[in-house]
């Protein structure tokens, strides 16, 4: 019989997952789905050469049957005892309707799905963005739907609906909104299994594909808003790992349900400061 371990679910090969994954799946075997394998092996690659053991494996997040796959493959080689799901869609690279299905409906699904298996003391950190931060807020009831609406019935709520999205960049917020409210309603179940779960909401952080925004059309955006909020730069990926470490770790057994925006400022900006539309 082969050896058990305990295991961690990466979802989203990108730099900020792989940085967090790091810091927390020493010892264990690290289990990376990401929808490009491509972009799966080569982080499983980085990860075995630098003595980790990880293995990658296709998973689409806007299927339920592809993240239950995922779920499968990780069991075989132990309890699942983290999660940590980086994957997601960005405004500039879908559509409305993709970004809610992947980002919205699909984040939804996989908390509820590790939630069915996740191992007691077992913890999840879900990264959102300083996005669902910008937008005015909900009304309770829309808040309580985003966050108690069984989610094959998500993609029917009013408010996501064509007309009432104005364009990617809205759907992508109400995703993140969605995704911590989320997390609120998941972390009262998750409990009930002795496990934890939360949200990092980051703000600019460098990556090849933070990259390739600063170079794109709102390249000028990005590079305004990190110019105007109080650090005066953007984030790396490491920076967002302290933050999970710490969630993720005994020194964090108190916090679950709670969403972390690190952002350098630039939410307080676009409020208080120089950022202000």
């Amino acid at each position: 019989m082969m050896n058990r371990k305990e295991v961690v679910i990466l979802t989203g090969a990108g730099q900020i997952g792989m940085a967090i994954a790091r810091r927390v799946s020493y010892g264990k075997k690290l289990i990376v789905g990401d929808k490009s394998v491509e972009n799966a092996t080569n982080i499983v690659k980085i990860m075995n050469e630098a003595g980790f053991d990880a293995e990658a494996v296709e998973m689409d997040l806007s299927s339920r049957e592809s993240i239950r796959n995922l779920i499968a493959k990780s069991k075989e080689f132990g309890d699942i005892t983290m999660l940590i799901n980086s994957a997601g869609v960005s405004p500039s690279q879908a559509p409305a309707a993709i970004v809610l299905k992947v980002d919205l409906y699909g984040t939804a699904v996989l908390l509820e799905e590790v939630g069915k298996e996740i191992a007691s003391g077992g913890v999840g950190v879900t990264i959102s963005s300083q996005s669902g931060h910008r937008m005015p807020a909900l009304s309770p009831e829309i808040d309580e739907q985003l966050a108690l609406t069984p989610t094959e019935e998500l993609l029917n709520l009013d408010v996501l609906q064509p007309q009432n999205i104005k364009d990617s960049l809205h759907a992508y917020q109400m995703a993140k909104r969605c995704n911590v409210k989320r997390v609120m309603a998941e972390a009262v179940k998750w409990g009930e299994r002795g496990a934890r779960i939360n949200s990092i909401s980051p703000g600019i952080v460098v990556t090849p594909l933070a990259i390739d925004e600063f170079n794109g059309p709102r390249g000028d955006f990005y590079k305004n808003m990190f110019a105007k909020c109080p650090s005066g730069r953007p984030g790396t990926a490491d920076e967002i790992a302290n933050v999970a470490e710490l969630l993720m770790s005994p020194q964090g057994a108190f916090i679950t349900g709670a969403d972390f925006l690190i952002d350098g400022g630039a939410t307080a900006s676009y409020f208080y400061g120089p950022l202000k539309p």
